[in-house]
C-alpha cells in the first residue's frame, strides 16, 4: 500500500505552535518500519524550494500504526529575524513523505502541498492546525481590542495579511467633532508567491506616513476613526493632552506583529550601576624611598555598568484590553518609541512577571503599572 498524508496542518500557520502532519500505511509488517520525512523550508519564491534547508526526519509507528510529525520546532527556527527588521515573517514549508525499513527505503514518496508559517502562536483552546484566519479581525494581524485610544500626534502601524490575494482593502472612516464624517480606503497590494509580499503594514495613527485621511486645524477637530477589512472593525478614539508625557510602547504579538499602547499616568525611570573595585598598589616602590602622591586611591573601579529601567501605568482601561496584556507578558520583542516626531525606539524586556488581571465588576476602575529594562542602558558595549 502507498503512504497516505491523514492529518495536514491548514495553509497558514502559527510557527510556535504545533504544525502537525499524519500519515498511514497499512503494509508495514516489521519493528524496523519507519517513515520518513523530508522537511523543506525556504523563503522568497514559492518556486525556489531547492534554495531553503530540508531536514531528515524519521518516525516509528505509534499504536494504531500512524507516523505523526510535528514540524514546528524546525520551521520556527528558520524564522531568525526580529520583526521589526523583517515586515513579513513568514516562511514556506513543504513536507515529503516515505518509509524505509532499516536504511533501505521502499515505495513511492509522497509530497504535501506548500504551506506558509508565521512568526507566531496560537493559545489555548485553539486545536491544534488551527487556522489563524479564522480570527474575526483577520487579515489585520491583531486580536483587538475593537476600542482603543490614540494621540493625534501618534505613529504606528497595523500587519495585514496579503498573502491570499493579489490587493486587501482596507476601509477608513474618520468622525469629526461637528458631527461629519470621511472615508478613504487602502489599497495594499499582495503577493501569493514570494514570502516578501506576504504582510504589509498599514497606518493605524494619525501621523503615520500614508495615513489617508485628512487632519486639518493640527487634527483638533478629528473625534475619532475606525480600520476595518473584511471583519470587525477597530475604533480609534483621540485623547486629548495628558497631564504626564505619554509613554508609547509597541510589542510583537502572538501574529508576528505589533499591537500599540499608550500609557498615559505617571512614568518612574531609574538608573542603576553595578560596579566591582579593587585595591591597587599605592607608592613608590621602584624608588628609593617610599612614598605616595595625594591623588592615589586604595580604592578602584575596574568594571562599572549601567542598567535603567522605567516603569510605566496605563489609564483606566476596559478588561477588554487583557487579552493583549496577556500577549505583552510573553513577547519576546517590545518597543518603547521614546521620540515620536523623529520615529525613534528602544529596545525593552519585560521585568514584570506577574499581573493580577481586573474586571470592570469587580475593580469598576482598571489601570495595570509594568516595569521594563531598557535595552539600551548607558555604555555602548559590544
Amino acid at each position: 500500500m502507498a503512504i497516505t498524508i491523514n492529518q495536514t496542518p491548514p495553509s497558514i500557520n502559527l510557527a510556535q505552535s504545533p504544525i502537525a502532519f499524519s500519515v498511514i500505511d497499512g503494509a508495514y509488517a516489521s519493528s524496523s518500519f519507519q517513515y520518513t520525512c523530508a522537511l523543506q523550508i525556504w523563503t522568497g519564491s514559492l518556486a525556489s524550494s531547492g534554495s531553503g534547508i530540508t531536514y531528515s526526519l524519521r518516525k516509528y509507528p505509534n499504536a494504531t500504526g500512524y507516523g505523526i510529525f510535528d514540524v514546528s520546532r524546525f520551521v520556527n527556527s528558520s524564522l531568525t529575524n526580529l520583526a521589526l527588521q523583517a515586515t513579513s515573517s513568514v516562511v514556506y514549508f513543504k513536507p515529503t513523505f516515505n518509509f524505509q525499513y532499516q536504511a533501505s527505503i521502499t515505495g513511492s514518496n509522497v509530497t504535501g502541498s506548500t504551506n506558509v508559517a508565521l512568526d507566531g502562536y496560537s493559545v489555548f483552546p485553539e486545536k491544534i492546525n488551527a487556522n489563524p484566519t479564522a480570527s474575526v479581525l483577520w487579515p489585520l494581524m491583531t486580536d483587538g481590542p475593537t476600542t482603543q485610544s490614540v494621540l493625534i500626534s501618534d505613529n504606528g502601524w497595523t500587519g495585514v495579511y496579503v498573502g491570499q490575494g493579489s490587493n486587501v482593502n482596507v476601509a477608513y472612516t474618520a468622525s469629526y467633532v461637528n458631527g461629519t464624517t470621511t472615508s478613504a480606503t487602502k489599497t495594499v497590494s499582495g503577493s501569493t508567491t514570494n514570502t516578501t509580499g506576504s504582510i504589509a503594514w498599514i497606518p493605524n495613527a494619525p501621523v503615520q506616513p500614508g495615513f489617508p485621511l485628512a487632519l486639518t486645524n493640527g487634527g483638533s477637530d478629528l473625534a475619532s476613526y475606525t480600520i476595518k477589512s473584511n471583519g470587525t472593525s477597530i475604533m480609534y478614539e483621540i485623547d486629548c493632552a495628558q497631564y504626564y508625557t505619554p509613554v508609547r510602547i509597541f510589542w510583537k504579538n502572538r501574529y508576528g506583529q505589533f499591537d500599540w499602547l499608550n500609557f498615559y499616568l505617571k512614568n518612574i525611570q531609574t538608573f542603576d550601576t553595578e560596579q566591582r573595585t579593587y585595591q591597587p598598589q599605592l607608592g613608590s616602590w621602584n624608588s628609593s624611598t617610599l612614598a605616595y602622591d595625594p591623588y592615589q586611591t586604595a580604592t578602584q573601579r575596574y568594571i562599572v555598568d549601567a542598567t535603567q529601567t522605567i516603569t510605566v501605568n496605563t489609564n483606566y482601561l476596559p478588561e477588554t484590553y487583557n487579552e493583549i496584556f496577556k500577549q505583552l507578558l510573553v513577547t519576546d520583542e517590545v518597543y518603547w518609541e521614546y521620540n515620536i516626531a523623529s520615529n525613534l525606539v528602544k529596545p525593552l524586556t519585560i521585568k514584570t512577571s506577574n499581573l493580577t488581571f481586573k474586571t470592570g465588576v469587580n475593580d469598576k476602575l482598571i489601570n495595570y503599572t509594568i516595569t521594563f529594562d531598557i535595552g539600551q542602558p548607558f555604555k555602548l558595549i559590544i
